[in-house]
């Protein structure tokens, strides 16, 4: 395959079916979000953003990219700037892996950290006094842009509907971080599928299922906040998976499945398997692998 840039390559992602044992004989589907080119489900997004805000205006030319993140947006967003020779700060609590901001820099990003104690409130705080300062700039803010589902919907659900070829899909499970990705998705397979089951994933130290907020080592998804964009969609259940849990099946994964995801990745295919004991035999679930563990090494995601 011949292409032209690596803007080409981003989406239409395989969709892998994995032979995980399920207590009902349902089928598991992951959509491997890791082979966009800059490893994450997050590439689609980042371009998003860039497009939308020169769409609006808000970017212009040398229109300085400001953005909090945990990293893999960080990441998209820096790779789409470079399309648009844009600079770009990005504000990453410290606690987010040191490969993700090394990646992040590697594509020409400025990275402005913030205390891990003030997470990602702390980050959304500094990147807005920052672009107070600085004229010519522009935060996207993933967490309240519409730019976020809408990609989705427009771009990872229809895939995943081509992808099975209309086979029907009885249940979608995903992760939440900003909610963009898992609310977005939902909504294209939920057009196609009115019944579905939406299952959101959580860490243990999110608080969508009521707990309270405290640290955890799963990295891109959990929320200090509830995402705006559930507002509009009626989620089915929420999953709060443990680390212990999530880096299982990360490890798992590697062992009988070849593939090397992160601790998200885990996080969803627990919760998926929990899910399919409450579904009818020979199920079809549908999750989203979003990125891959050679982010998270240096954090020991396979100790």
């Amino acid at each position: 395959m011949l292409v032209n840039n690596v803007y080409e390559l981003i989406g239409q992602t395989p969709l892998l079916k994995l032979n995980v044992p399920t207590p009902n004989q349902s089928q598991i589907y992951a959509k491997l979000e890791m082979n966009n080119p800059g490893g994450s489900v997050k590439d689609r997004l980042g371009m998003a953003l860039i497009e939308r805000g020169i769409e609006i205006g808000a970017i212009k030319k040398q229109t300085t990219i400001i953005e909090p993140t945990a990293g893999n947006t960080g990441i998209g967003l820096a790779l789409a700037a470079q399309k648009y020779h844009l600079p770009v700060k990005l504000v990453v609590p410290e606690k987010f892996s040191f490969e993700k901001q090394t990646l992040m820099r590697a594509l020409g990003a400025e990275i402005i950290n913030t205390p891990s104690e003030q997470g990602i409130k702390g980050a959304i705080a500094t990147a807005k006094e920052l672009a107070a300062g600085i004229e010519n700039s522009y935060v996207p803010l993933q967490f309240e842009n519409s730019a976020n589902p809408a990609v989705y919907q427009r771009t990872l659900g229809p895939e995943i509907l081509a992808d099975l070829h209309n086979q029907r899909i009885d249940a979608f499970v995903a992760g939440a971080g900003s909610g963009g990705t898992f609310v977005g998705t939902a909504k294209a397979l939920e057009a196609a599928y009115p019944q579905i089951s939406k299952v959101v994933v959580e860490p243990e130290g999110s608080i969508l299922n009521g707990g309270q907020p405290h640290a955890h080592k799963t990295e891109g998804i959990g929320v200090e906040f509830i995402p705006p964009f559930f507002d509009d969609l009626t989620i089915t259940a929420i999953k709060t998976i443990s680390d212990d849990d999530a880096f299982h099946y990360v490890k798992w994964l590697a062992k009988n499945e070849g593939l090397f995801v992160g601790s998200s990745s885990g996080s969803a295919l627990a919760a998926s398997i929990q899910l399919a004991a409450n579904l009818p035999a020979k199920s079809t679930i549908v999750t989203i692998f979003p990125d891959s563990s050679e982010r998270y090494l240096s954090e020991g995601i396979y100790d």
